[in-house]
């Protein structure tokens, strides 16, 4: 387990919290982080930009000069590319820069990033904030003692409109939600602040054990209710064998 400092609301030091190894404390895969970032930042490209081909240029039509007796070279439209104005020739065109990525991968990375920050020290856990009406002072406090100097991503269980507000105008500090976390915030920000719930809703979501076995148990028990069922019916030859089996164990025994 890895243990993690917990802050409390006013950036006081308080007692540390064992987090799991399968999400925490795992081996970070380096080219795995390299490659969802990559990916992060492709999706994140619009794909908009486009130059005009000499087809879609507007220019005359009209022959620059005859085509023989001039002594210079032949010319056709002046949409051609080697004109001022004309054409682009190989110019970039609307495409789609997005990359696949597989469910397991995503989450891997995910694994990986914040096991390096935990391995670095580079994560702390803080408690509840609860904040009546907006206050930026207060929030930069809270970061002054908890990351001084240094630039923090504030991860949330659930939307909190209050601390949102209070941290939106601190130029190192973005707040996001466990909906929102991604490889690129973990790794571009210094310190990464996590509260406490979050925390724990990380490790159900992209833990290796947890509710995957508790689903897992449950298929496993109803396979054994469905294989004493079809024992259960007359005349099933899964039933004789498993008698005649029990019958020979007895005797053996007596």
């Amino acid at each position: 387990m890895a243990d993690v400092r917990v802050y409390d609301a006013n950036g006081a030091a308080a007692e540390k919290v064992s987090l799991r190894d399968d999400v925490y404390g795992v081996s970070p895969n380096t080219a795995l982080l390299h490659q969802a970032v990559v990916r992060q930042l492709a999706d994140a490209r619009l794909g908009t930009h486009d130059t005009k081909t000499r087809g879609e240029v507007k220019r005359t039509t009209k022959k620059a000069w005859r085509q023989k007796g001039t002594g210079r070279a032949r010319q056709g439209a002046r949409s051609a590319p080697h004109w001022t104005g004309g054409g682009v020739v190989f110019g970039p065109h609307p495409r789609s820069y997005r990359q696949d990525l597989p469910k397991k991968m995503r989450a891997g990375a995910l694994r990986s990033a914040l096991a390096a920050k935990t391995a670095d020290g580079e994560l702390v856990l803080i408690q509840e904030i609860s904040l009546d009406v907006p206050s930026t002072k207060t929030m930069a406090r809270v970061f002054d003692a908890i990351a001084p100097g240094q630039s923090a991503l504030l991860i949330l269980d659930a939307p909190n409109r209050m601390v949102q507000l209070s941290t939106r105008n601190l130029p190192q500090v973005k707040t996001i939600t466990v909906e929102n976390v991604n490889v690129y915030d973990l790794l571009r920000f210094r310190r990464v602040v996590l509260s406490v719930n979050a925390a724990r809703i990380l490790e159900e979501r992209y833990g290796r054990y947890g509710v995957s076995a508790e689903r897992g148990a449950e298929e496993t028990g109803a396979e054994e209710d469905g294989v004493a069922a079809v024992a259960a019916v007359p005349g099933a030859p899964e039933a004789s064998a498993t008698a005649a089996a029990a019958g020979g164990v007895e005797a053996v025994e007596s």
